[in-house]
């Protein structure tokens, strides 16, 4: 049986053991990189296929493919209808990052909120050593105790995040989306959330209905302190939209704390630019989808693909993806 994995280097390999899957009982292939005009040849043959990011569309399901398996939780890198369509099992891996992405979750939140970044240029460009007093109170800082974290998204990654604002004593609000069923827990509608919020912080997939969840309307319902955190997909927010609020202090209030921190973007990487991308925007931090790639995360990752795997072998598989839809 011909195995092939399409974009091994977005897992990082050099520092990733990737034998869970490679000492899997198949003929491997294992590719850094895999362009679209790559792909055909690739998996030319194989009955097995695993991805991270590699698009596999409707054309690229050969008569010989039975499984993807996708290195991720997001799915939308596979057709799952024509998959299911084709007889061809799709898996996914879910909370083999959750403490990486919960982590950078709140060192966005704990950054923008002390003004880290601020505060660490100020102690090194001699504003600190100029000061007539023993600190510097150039930027407000404010604690985070008895403000509310509003959660879009509540799975593994916004319970989580929910956990740690707990921990600082907030009062944690959860999203009540229109088009999906309210679990056990107390939710609340999303405008009614992003108008009480102090930090929104957003966990959930990218789908039709969470595409530019968070545009211009949403933005001016926010408080002008409020912080806004992406860790989950960039589409979940109008970039344009975001970067004219913080430019016109729609978000940013004078006096205030304020500001935003993404770790997604629409387009990654970013080849055509992004209105993000732009260091003269006030109190926004930008990192470049980091925020899972902790390496206890990423090794997690490869040994849960092998599992799934190895239970699809066996006759018996796990974590199918029955639908481009996910939970929120």
């Amino acid at each position: 049986m011909k195995g092939v994995i399409l974009d091994a280097d977005s897992l990082g390999s050099e520092d990733v053991d990737l034998r869970p899957i490679t000492d899997l009982p198949l003929s491997w292939a294992v590719y850094g990189n895999t362009e679209p005009t790559e792909l055909a040849e690739r998996i030319a043959g194989a009955e097995v296929v695993l991805t991270n990011k590699v698009l596999i569309g409707p054309a690229d399901l050969t008569p010989e493919l039975r499984y993807i398996g996708v290195l991720a939780t997001g799915t939308n890198v596979v057709d799952i209808n024509a998959a299911r369509a084709c007889s061809v099992v799709v898996t996914n891996v879910t909370g083999y990052g959750t403490g990486s992405v919960v982590q950078h979750t709140w060192a966005m939140i704990l950054a923008l909120t002390t003004r880290l970044a601020d505060y660490n240029i100020a102690a090194l460009d001699g504003r600190w050593a100029d000061s007539r007093t023993f600190c510097l109170l150039d930027y407000p800082v404010s604690e985070l105790a008895g403000k509310t974290l509003g959660i879009i998204g509540y799975g593994r990654l916004g319970h989580g995040v929910a956990e740690i604002g707990r921990a600082f004593s907030m009062r944690v609000a959860i999203a009540s989306l229109p088009w999906r069923q309210s679990g056990g827990e107390t939710r609340i509608p999303l405008d009614r959330l992003l108008r009480e919020a102090d930090v929104v912080s957003l966990h959930c997939p990218l789908t039709e209905e969470t595409r530019h969840l968070i545009g211009r309307h949403q933005l001016a319902m926010m408080k002008r302190s409020a912080l806004l955190i992406n860790c989950a997909r960039g589409g979940l927010v109008e970039e344009q939209a975001l970067a004219d609020a913080l430019e016109a202090g729609e978000i940013a209030g004078a006096g205030e704390i304020a500001g935003a921190g993404v770790d997604v973007l629409t387009e990654e990487p970013p080849v055509d630019g992004n209105p993000l991308l732009n260091p003269g925007l006030p109190n926004l931090i930008v990192t470049p989808h980091s925020a899972w790639v902790a390496r206890e995360a990423r090794q997690r990752l490869v040994t849960l693909a092998a599992d799934n795997l190895r239970s699809y072998l066996a006759g018996s598989p796990v974590n199918q993806v029955l639908s481009g839809r996910e939970p929120c």
